[in-house]
């Protein structure tokens, strides 16, 4: 047998997992684009139009779309500064420390994602723990409003996705050759400008890929605007909920589902040209 039909065989189960429950959806979502709802939901396959496209970019539509992207890039931005220090704490830390440290940034993984969301309640409501010890420390008068408001929805998509943000830096930090920062110390350098001269920009592929992987997942999230929002704003991902299962107009979630499927495709490959340009670069010095 070829290596190369060895290659394919090998990849074949890979190919058809991926093509059955990707590729054929999404196709399937593009069709859906094109046609109008059901008198009664659904789809009307013999009503073609274009009409879903311009609703989409409505101006109410947008707004929400917007509304949406800066909660994610406030949540990416945040978990950058959490999880970068982690992640280079973990990589400077003792190889045989390394594992367990890496156990527990993946810890909550461990635990349903419903459970997760439903304990920050328990944690930010006017009678939850957070509130409690304040009122008994004396630092607060009354309850503060902790919950259901966009500051709750970024601080759950932060616990969320902080951990993917630690591995994605954790592995550019692995592979960053530690004589590139002794050189820089030996002509010189302090240890701020050597991370914001050397390692920083030598781990900036792996910074793209988390801050890639928290606001694609965060801008189509809807469990966690729903639970911590309390229902009082919407996402987009909410918003695709909403027209699937209760509007029932699956040709306009269908679109608004393309356009966030749009968006996730563009910062991929502007994050794979950032990753490519910065191996280049490595590659010359």
């Amino acid at each position: 047998m070829s290596p190369r039909l060895t290659s394919t065989l090998l990849m074949a189960p890979g190919l058809l997992w991926l093509g059955l429950l990707m590729v054929v959806p999404c196709l399937l979502i593009f069709v859906l684009i094109f046609f109008e709802r059901g008198i009664y939901g659904g789809i009307d396959w013999n009503a073609a139009t274009l009409e879903n496209i311009r609703r989409a970019f409505d101006s109410l539509y947008l707004s929400i779309f917007l509304d949406s992207a800066v909660i994610a890039g406030l949540s990416t931005l945040i978990a950058l500064l959490i999880g970068y220090p982690a992640a280079y704490a973990i990589a400077r830390a003792p190889a045989e420390r390394q594992t367990a440290l890496l156990f527990l940034a993946m810890l909550p993984f461990w635990t349903n994602y419903l459970i997760r969301t439903y304990a920050w309640i328990v944690l930010l409501n006017p009678a939850g723990l957070v509130n409690s010890l304040l009122l008994q420390a004396g630092a607060i008068s009354e309850p503060l409003p902790l919950l259901y408001n966009k500051p709750a929805v970024v601080l759950g998509l932060v616990y969320s996705y902080t951990p993917f943000v630690i591995l994605a830096i954790y592995s550019s930090l692995q592979r960053l050759d530690p004589a590139y920062a002794e050189a820089s110390r030996d002509l010189g350098a302090g240890a701020a400008t050597t991370f914001l001269r050397i390692i920083l920009p030598l781990t900036a592929p792996g910074v793209a890929a988390g801050a890639v992987f928290v606001f694609v997942l965060s801008i189509g999230n809807f469990v966690t605007p729903d639970l911590l929002g309390g229902g009082k704003f919407q996402m987009v991902g909410n918003l695709i909920y909403d027209q699937f299962l209760s509007a029932r107009d699956w040709p306009f979630g269908a679109t608004l589902s393309a356009l966030l499927i749009a968006l996730m495709m563009i910062l991929l490959f502007l994050q794979a040209l950032a990753s490519s340009r910065a191996r280049g670069e490595h590659a010359r010095a």
